[in-house]
């Protein structure tokens, strides 16, 4: 199903942290002027530029300067990021780092899980015109066990803060291994729609991917929890109780198969269930958007409650099976459904979209 590739990155001369960052739709101003300050080269002058002409200028004037630098024969690449949960856990989760054909939905090979809006595409298609590179990965979710593994006995040719790669050369068995292999997004659902529609228009339909497959012990999903502003209108029946601790203990006992989340306003905490066929973002999108944050804090969200006319829906993490099961009947959820933790890793790695 899947067209996955080696494919001969661009990557900095002289790597190093202060040319990476985190992707460019997790990055808010302050992030954005700290990391411009840290390096002249630091892969937000291309990812987050507002001109996309400038970029693509940009883009071509380091790889003239030997800033960048192509390799010379197409590789897939190993990957590990170690890191800390937002539950305190320690994990280690791996992934393979490939070039993956852009491809309509309605041919299989790729599935959504989030719906999308139009203007982050826009602005991401208008920056691939421009530089002509997939700047930055998309992270991919494979029923299975991985293809390859970890080369042994050497060590990663890129390492940044917990984050190593490791370049696999020759026959890696990738291509072979994914032709009968569907691939869910786990992150990057307006980057790949990107791609899709830069190929429609050009042509190029090569894409940067990070394949993790489903049995990795270090995949989790976190919870992004809701927090409604100024909605009194929102009162939902449930079951109350004393404290939000004593709602979260009931919640987290509470049937997988059923919705279920915890609802606080002002000193209110209640459970309350949904119907056996929904998921918990889905019972708690019935109230609409109208101002709705989010944050993946269980604290944060209780602390933005500023009066009785806000309220915060606490939610439980999302199973890997009923993301692939919802996506595979061809129903996508909510924005900011899932949470994947940690977000990969920009300018490691850069995908020329010409060979």
């Amino acid at each position: 199903m899947a067209d996955v590739r080696p494919f001969r990155a661009v990557r900095y001369a002289r790597p190093d942290v202060s040319q990476t960052a985190p992707p460019y739709d997790v990055i808010d101003d302050s992030a954005g002027a700290e990391l411009r300050a840290r390096d002249p080269h630091n892969v937000v002058h291309l990812t987050l530029e507002p001109d996309a002409e400038a970029a693509g200028e940009r883009f071509r004037s380091w790889v003239a300067d030997g800033v960048l630098v192509r390799d010379e024969a197409p590789a897939v690449w190993w990957l590990e990021q170690d890191f800390v949960g937002p539950d305190g856990v320690a994990r280690s989760r791996a992934g393979v780092v490939a070039s993956l054909r852009a491809e309509p939905y309605e041919s299989g090979a790729v599935l959504p899980h989030e719906r999308t809006h139009p203007g982050p595409i826009e602005g991401r298609l208008a920056l691939l015109r421009a530089t002509r590179a997939q700047l930055e990965p998309i992270f991919l979710l494979y029923d299975g066990s991985p293809p390859l593994a970890r080369p042994a006995g050497r060590p990663p040719e890129l390492e940044v803060e917990g984050t190593r790669l490791w370049r696999i050369d020759g026959d890696s068995g990738v291509e072979s291994f994914f032709d009968d292999v569907q691939l869910l997004i786990a992150d990057g659902h307006h980057r790949y729609e990107t791609a899709v529609a830069f190929a429609r228009e050009d042509g190029a339909d090569r894409l940067l991917a990070v394949l993790v497959a489903t049995s990795d012990p270090g995949l989790e999903i976190f919870p992004t929890h809701r927090v409604f502003a100024g909605r009194p209108d929102i009162d939902p029946a449930g079951e109350s109780f004393a404290s939000v601790g004593a709602a979260i203990d009931a919640l987290e006992a509470a049937r997988p198969d059923e919705a279920a989340v915890v609802f606080v306003r002002g000193s209110q905490a209640r459970l309350v269930r949904g119907a056996d066929d929904e998921l918990d973002v889905e019972l708690v999108d019935r109230f609409g958007h109208d101002g709705l944050s989010y944050t993946p804090d269980r604290e944060e969200a209780l602390g933005r409650l500023a009066s009785d006319d806000d309220c915060a829906f606490l939610l439980r993490p999302l199973r890997v099976d009923d993301v692939f099961a919802r996506a595979r009947a061809g129903r996508t959820m909510p924005q900011k459904a899932t949470y994947f933790f940690p977000k990969l890793v920009s300018g490691l790695l850069i995908h020329p979209v010409d060979p």
